[in-house]
């Protein structure tokens, strides 16, 4: 995995992780936002998990990749399954733009 690579994945965990947490706040107590709310808390943790991993890797080192690449499957199945939930609401501008988050985000996860 190249430098940039390892960076463009960090970039996108961290931005995903932060909009999940803006989507989840703003769907908490909202009557049938409840699974919205509790997908956009779990791909934030995913996230922020796979960007800390990939942040203290050695993105030179196979080992240290193929630890990055775990999280990032696992942050890419949580981003897919919060996207699918937000784009339920399309009508809900904070759940547009976190489904676009987590969209980019599965897409360089998956990379």
């Amino acid at each position: 995995m190249s430098n940039q690579k390892f960076q463009s994945c960090i970039d996108a965990c961290e931005a995903c992780a932060e909009a999940c947490i803006a989507c989840a706040a703003e769907c908490k107590g909202k009557p049938g936002m409840e699974e919205c709310e509790k997908l956009c808390m779990a791909c934030a943790e995913a996230c922020s998990k796979c960007a800390e991993l990939c942040k203290s890797m050695d993105p030179n080192s196979a080992e240290s990749a193929d630890e990055c690449a775990k999280a990032c499957r696992a942050c890419e199945e949580a981003c897919r399954k919060c996207a699918e939930e937000c784009e339920k609401h399309p009508e809900n501008e904070t759940c547009r733009k976190c489904a676009e988050a987590c969209r980019k985000c599965e897409t360089e996860c998956e990379e």
